[in-house]
């Protein structure tokens, strides 16, 4: 597995593309480059942002969401599972893409089942 840094270091004084050999690639909307390897990108206009201690939370106004589409299924919609997307938690890394669950399941009504 390829080790992912690109966040853990800042870009004030490294390349962060070069560092890890990512191309950039143009955006319809906004100044800053995507990332051509990355399944999707959000184009957005920072409206706001707020300090919070340590971090800052950038307010923004979604301008554009361009998805690869190979990432795209028979009904047109993302699938997430097609990504090999990869998560980050204590130091370590973790693949996803099993399905756990789904939005409103803990309010979804329960089929009865038939007695026989």
């Amino acid at each position: 597995m390829q080790q992912i840094g690109a966040g853990v270091k800042s870009g004030a004084n490294l390349d962060k593309f070069k560092e890890m050999n990512l191309t950039k690639e143009k955006l319809k909307n906004v100044k800053c480059p995507a990332i051509k390897e990355s399944p999707v990108s959000i184009e957005c206009k920072v409206k706001e942002i707020k300090e919070l201690g340590s971090h800052h939370m950038f307010i923004a106004e979604v301008l554009s969401i361009n998805a690869d589409e190979k990432y795209i299924d028979e009904k047109g919609a993302f699938d997430i599972t097609k990504c090999d997307l990869i998560a980050y938690a204590n130091g370590k890394y973790f693949s996803l893409g099993k399905q756990v669950g789904k939005f409103g399941y803990s309010v979804e009504k329960k089929k009865n089942k038939k007695i026989k």
